[in-house]
This record gives C-alpha cells, sequence and structure tokens, in this order.
C-alpha cells in the first residue's frame, strides 16, 4: 500500500493555480464540485463520492426539525450518511491483511471519525460564558506534543478578525510532525487562510500573496510526503467569487409576514418554530423551511421578488443539483453571482441580537462573513487588545452589522470552471479527463492500491 497525502487548499482555483508554482508543478485539472459549494457539503462529497442527497450535509448550517433549531458547524463524524474514504480504506486493508492508518488534521467531520490521529479546532465553554481556545486531539496526548514542538495552535487566525496565514502555517507543519513521526497510510491536511481575505475583499484582495502564502504552506506538506514516498492529492473545494450586494431573505419574509421573532433582553431571537417561513442563509445558498404546504405558492412568489435571487428551487428542482434531502428546505435559493444571502432577520440594528455583533459561530442562525471583520476600526482593535491584557472573559462586541463590507463569496457552481475547485496529483496521467468531486474518493483509493 503506497502512502497518500490529501491537501485541502481552500478557495484555489485554476485560474489562481499560476500564482502558486509548488503547487502548479503538479498535474492539474478544474474539478466540477457540487451545490452548496461550501465547506462542510463539499468535504462531505470529496469524502464518501455521494452527493448531498446521499450524504446529507446540505450545508454549513440548516434547520433540525425535529429539535426546532438551527445548527451552524457541526463536527460529529456521524453527520456523514455515507461511508467515509478512510473508513473503506481500512476495511479493504483489513480484508487483504494489510495494516492502515489515518491522519486527520482540520478536516471537518474529525469528531468521532474513528482515524489513528486527528486534530481539529474545538474550544472550551464555561458556565459564565467565556471560551478558552484549544484544539481536540486523538490521542489526547498529541495536543500536549504539538503544543511543546509548535506552541499553541493560533486559534484567533483559523476564523475572526484576526483570521489569516498563521493558522495554514501552524496546521502545515503539524502535518508535517505527524507524516514524519508517525507515518501514517493517508493523511488528510486543510490549509484555510486563503479563504479569509478573498471573502473579506474579493477582487480587492492582495491575491499574488495569499496564493504564494498558501503555496509556501503546501510546499512543506509536499516536502514532507515525498520524505516518505507518499503519492499526493491537491483539492480545494470551491473558488471564490467578487459580490457587490448583500441579499436579506429573512428581513423580507418578516416584512410579509412570515417570519416571527420573540423579543426579550438581549434582543431579538428568531422563533423557527412559529414562523411560516424563514430562512437559513449560507454565502450564496440558502434552505428557507416552510412549516405549512399551503404557504409555499406565497413565500415563493415573495422570494422571487427580491432582487439578488436568481432561483428557487422546490423539492422537485432540488434534484438536478442534487440537493433533495429531506434537510433540505422547503426551498432552496441561489443568489445571482456578484450577490449573496445574509442572515439578519431584524429591522432595526437596535433590536440586534447581542450575538450579532460576536463571533458566534454556534448561535447565530446562518452563516454570517461579518464576523471576519472589527467594528470599529483601531477603536475595536484596542478594546480587543486591552481585553486580552486585562484577562477579561466577557466578550466586547466587535463584530459589524453592516453586510455590505464582504466582498467575496461561494455557494453557486461557477460558469467558468477556471474559477471553481481544482484537483493536482503528484502521478501523472492518473487524473481523469473531465475530473469530479464525487470521484476524489475512488482516485484516492486507487492510488493507495486499495
Amino acid at each position: 500500500m503506497r502512502p497518500l497525502v490529501i491537501l485541502n487548499v481552500v478557495g484555489l482555483t485554476p485560474a489562481l493555480l499560476p500564482l502558486a508554482p509548488r503547487l502548479s508543478a503538479l498535474a492539474h485539472a478544474p474539478l466540477r464540485g457540487v451545490f452548496p459549494a461550501v465547506t462542510m457539503t463539499a468535504q462531505a462529497t470529496l469524502l464518501t463520492g455521494e452527493l448531498p442527497r446521499v450524504h446529507g450535509v446540505v450545508g454549513n448550517t440548516w434547520y433540525w426539525r425535529r429539535l426546532g433549531e438551527v445548527r451552524n458547524w457541526v463536527q460529529s463524524s456521524a453527520l456523514l450518511g455515507a461511508e467515509p474514504l478512510y473508513r473503506t480504506a481500512a476495511r479493504r486493508a483489513r480484508e487483504r491483511g494489510q495494516n492502515f492508518t489515518c491522519a486527520k488534521l482540520f478536516w471537518w467531520f474529525n469528531q468521532g471519525s474513528g482515524c489513528d490521529w486527528s486534530v481539529t479546532p474545538k474550544p472550551h465553554y464555561g458556565s459564565d460564558g467565556s471560551k478558552e481556545f484549544d484544539i481536540l486531539t486523538e490521542p489526547p496526548e498529541l495536543a500536549r506534543e504539538l503544543r511543546a514542538k509548535l506552541g499553541p495552535f493560533p486559534f484567533a487566525a483559523f476564523w475572526g478578525p484576526r483570521a489569516g496565514l498563521a493558522s495554514s502555517r501552524w496546521i502545515a507543519d503539524a502535518t508535517n510532525l505527524v507524516i514524519h513521526t508517525r507515518r501514517p497510510a493517508l493523511t488528510l491536511c486543510y490549509l484555510p487562510h486563503l479563504d479569509y481575505d478573498l471573502q473579506r475583499h474579493g477582487d480587492r484582495a492582495d491575491t499574488a500573496r495569499l496564493v504564494a502564502e498558501a503555496d509556501a504552506c503546501a510546499a512543506t506538506v509536499l516536502d514532507a510526503a515525498r520524505a516518505v514516498d507518499a503519492a499526493v492529492l491537491v483539492v480545494s473545494e470551491y473558488g471564490i467569487a467578487p459580490v457587490r450586494r448583500a441579499v436579506h431573505p429573512n428581513r423580507e419574509l418578516r416584512r410579509a409576514g412570515l417570519l416571527r421573532v420573540r423579543d426579550g433582553p438581549f434582543g431579538e431571537m428568531l422563533d423557527p418554530t412559529t414562523s411560516r417561513a424563514f430562512a437559513v442563509c449560507d454565502h450564496q445558498a440558502a434552505h428557507v423551511y416552510v412549516r405549512d404546504g399551503a404557504d409555499l405558492p406565497a413565500v415563493t412568489q415573495t422570494l422571487r421578488a427580491v432582487p439578488g435571487v436568481a432561483a428557487v428551487l422546490d423539492r422537485a428542482a432540488q434534484a438536478e443539483p442534487g440537493i433533495d434531502h429531506p434537510d433540505s428546505g422547503e426551498l432552496v435559493l441561489l443568489s445571482e453571482p456578484d450577490a449573496w444571502f445574509a442572515y439578519p432577520y431584524w429591522l432595526d440594528d437596535a433590536r440586534a441580537p447581542d450575538f450579532a455583533r460576536s463571533v458566534d459561530i454556534h448561535r447565530k442562525p446562518g452563516y454570517d462573513p461579518c464576523e471576519l471583520f472589527l467594528a470599529g476600526g483601531n477603536l475595536g482593535a484596542a478594546f480587543t487588545l486591552l481585553r486580552k491584557k486585562l484577562g477579561l472573559r466577557y466578550r466586547f462586541r466587535t463584530c459589524p452589522l453592516d453586510a455590505s463590507v464582504v466582498r467575496g463569496s461561494h455557494g453557486l457552481v461557477p460558469a467558468d470552471s477556471a474559477h471553481g475547485p481544482l484537483i493536482a496529483c503528484s502521478e501523472p496521467g492518473v487524473l481523469p479527463a473531465a475530473p469530479a468531486m464525487t470521484g476524489v474518493r475512488d482516485l484516492a483509493l486507487g492510488l493507495m492500491g486499495l
């Protein structure tokens, strides 16, 4: 069995690849992606070879009808409705009397994955609302080893106003260490930072610098793979498109009397159980949950009239992109290419919920890229620094409410494959003529001889 390293360089596209000398030296091709083109859905497809209708991961966030709650960024491996690559590989290796091991670094669905070595971001949450950054590893002592050799994981560089290069550098160094000390049969590494400034600034980002930084981090992993004679697959999940406008479907549903909130001491909270319709927004896609089928015509009419909405897919239309799963909304929205969907449902910023101004990914009923920005500019940065120096546990409200600051997004399948995901391989002649994300799993098994 030949070892394999799969490197996920988020946001890298065929159009950007020439700016990455190490990665562009590999055999490469555009990769036909999935809808919605978002992290959890793309990774679920890469790992299982299935579309959302089968693996069930219909976005980064969706409404859990039996709980009456919107859940975001859930990490459990049990969410995958089909067998992931590493479990298939382990089963086939056992059948052949071979030993298979896997290291999974920062790919999603890491909790309960069964991988021999895993590393995933996981803060500690105190009863007073405080949060201490940390990583969760398997085995637990791996966290201590990584901290001792690399320093603490720079969690603030993984998400939030300070998200940037430091997170990818640490992950690349951790992957290098694990490859050399553990020699896994399969290593999965996720490098995130190219995603951040492309979302913040769109076509105004310093793209050449960002891609060069991602290439340098990838080189650390490529060199480690070469040292142990491992084959390499490089994939990405989506490309970032420049956007000019934010669309607020929940505000339109509220104005139409279809969405309800509960007002209280911490602002207005979405009430999904009594709302006739509400949208769970996820970049350039949104799942719209409609409690009573009799309201579908009115909801559809309301949303089709919203500027920036390109399409409203009912259950029948969801079959074509493969998003027809029970956890999907009764309706699924696609934005125009220059637009994205923002989750806010309040009509007056004075009544915004307290979490709206915080980096609080698990409480917001939708994805919020405004968390990549710092409200108040230098003043906001000064407050954040003061909080850190004083060791204060409460959270300053530092995220802007103005969604127009966001200049890049993703989620749609692009018309031009040069601006979508890609695949690259260290082995010439291996890539199929028209590679698809659903075929990466089998390609990886073939490279390992499984």
